[in-house]
């Protein structure tokens, strides 16, 4: 009877054996998949999405980067590697959230046995878009259509630096690189030995300080290495703001600008670069940019450009034994100084020589480049016509004039921010609500005068609306002739 039992339970343990080594064997194999496709470190899924995110959008922190922008490299590299810089850009921007992201590239063998990668666009930041290919490149401005061998799909991009605003984008055209030879490519009317590049002045352009922060900056950030051996291509050129800037762009390229959208040629280049890169807001970022250039810099092209000789101000003024020069921009429509005469009387008996001048879109870039560069101290409300720091000389002094309403946020942005890198010293000049025609138009109980930052919340229309387009100043003549001579103060002694 024992041994009959024994004999059956000897199955059992068997069977309770097999299913206990299956069930280890389970979990080995499930330990090893979760170590090698599911850790985290952070322990929520979210926490590592978090991550992810944050590691896509750190661009370019450091100048080892990997993931330079193409063509960016050292001047005397950018003829020899921009190829394989690209290649390097390309695997180095397929990081999950990413705007767009790159294919693997499939290397061919481009000149002097160096690997070439295939085309790529990608974002340089979250403003602007770089495409870059080189090979057979035909653009066919009429169509929009630029046709790259060595690619397997199309790419679409607007070359203007504003990719965050979509009012601005709605006026930029766009291009699309073509593959070659699955598309029927037209042949080519006019061949170029040097790179194209492609930007556009669309969106906001012809309003001054667009003109810098989303074309000309960017444009000097993305070109200059070529040292002028670069072909420029506009999209939706105005001719007048061609005009307007041709000098400076003769500083960048040895060649007239091709209005490409209205052109009747095809034009052939061993290489293409689509859209200029964007740093900061009329700001270049040394770490970042090729050559390591600064602001600086691109306040040094304007000097040439322009031929404005006088690098640095004084309390001495233009002469060294003078008078220091106070240029007051006025403004025809709101943000108006509502006592301007007695503004610049002020100043006079303070010591300075005054000058007034208000800039528009027809004003000759020229004479008002040198009118700004002979200036010590510039005054004026916030708005575009501030833009014209870039020409003030080193040492020189800027006032903005911040209307009432909270806005020192837009203010420090545009204006304050930028100043240092250009090495001009800032100040402003906080209207208080006795000073602002507002308080004629509300009642003195009104959100607009009680509550700023309420209306901030209404969104960007509202406090437009409020505080930039319906406001005038009438400067306190007593804070200004001490905001004139701290100002005095601050200029270098002869």
């Amino acid at each position: 009877m024992k041994s009959s039992l024994r004999s059956r339970q000897e199955p059992r343990r068997v069977s309770n054996g097999v299913i206990i080594g299956a069930m280890l064997l389970s979990l080995c194999v499930l330990s090893i998949v979760k170590a090698r496709y599911c850790a985290t470190p952070f322990g929520k899924a979210e926490d590592q999405l978090q991550e992810q995110m944050n590691s896509s959008i750190r661009m370019e922190p450091e100048e080892s980067s990997p993931a330079r922008t193409p063509g960016e490299e050292e001047p005397e590299e950018e003829e020899e590697d921009g190829a394989s810089a690209t290649t390097s850009a390309s695997a180095a921007t397929t990081t999950p959230a990413v705007m767009k992201t790159t294919p693997t590239a499939v290397p061919t063998t481009g000149g002097k046995g160096k690997p070439r990668a295939k085309p790529t666009c990608y974002m340089t930041s979250k403003r602007s878009e770089r495409c870059d290919a080189s090979g057979d490149i035909r653009v066919d401005g009429n169509r929009s259509a630029i046709y790259v061998s060595g690619i397997d799909r199309e790419w679409k991009t607007k070359p203007y630096a504003r990719y965050h605003d979509p009012v601005a984008m709605a006026h930029v055209r766009e291009y699309t690189l073509k593959p070659l030879p699955a598309a029927p490519a037209p042949a080519c009317t006019r061949n170029h030995s040097v790179p194209g590049f492609l930007f556009s002045n669309g969106g906001f352009s012809g309003n001054l300080y667009h003109d810098y922060t989303d074309v000309l900056v960017p444009l000097f950030i993305s070109t200059h290495q070529f040292r002028g051996r670069v072909q420029f291509l506009l999209s939706g050129m105005k001719p007048w703001w061609v005009g307007k800037f041709t000098p400076f762009f003769r500083q960048l390229t040895k060649y007239d600008v091709i209005d490409v959208d209205n052109d009747q040629e095809v034009h052939c280049f061993p290489r293409i670069v689509v859209g200029a890169t964007f740093h900061k807001d009329m700001g270049v970022d040394p770490r970042r940019s090729p050559g390591h250039v600064s602001v600086v810099d691109f306040k040094r092209a304007l000097r040439r450009a322009f031929g404005l000789e006088r690098e640095a101000a004084s309390r001495g003024g233009v002469t060294g034994h003078g008078k220091p020069r106070l240029l007051i921009i006025s403004r025809r429509g709101s943000r108006r100084f509502l006592n301007e005469r007695e503004m610049a009387r002020a100043a006079a008996d303070a010591g300075f020589e005054v000058r007034l001048a208000e800039p528009d879109q027809h004003t000759d870039m020229a004479t008002f480049a040198a009118l700004v560069n002979s200036a010590d101290v510039m005054v004026g409300v916030h708005g575009a016509g501030l833009t014209n720091m870039v020409f003030l000389p080193r040492g020189a002094v800027l006032i903005q004039v911040v209307p009432f309403g909270g806005l020192e946020w837009l203010t420090s942005v545009t204006f304050k921010d930028p100043a240092a890198d250009m090495e001009v010293s800032y100040m402003d000049y906080n209207v208080k609500l006795e000073e602002s025609s507002l308080i004629d138009q509300y009642p003195r109980n009104h959100q607009v005068l009680t509550d700023p930052y309420a209306v901030h919340k209404q969104g960007w229309d509202a406090l437009k609306t409020a505080y930039l387009d319906k406001q005038n100043i009438r400067m306190d003549l007593d804070r200004f002739r001490a905001t004139l001579r701290e100002a005095m103060n601050r200029l270098p002694a002869p």
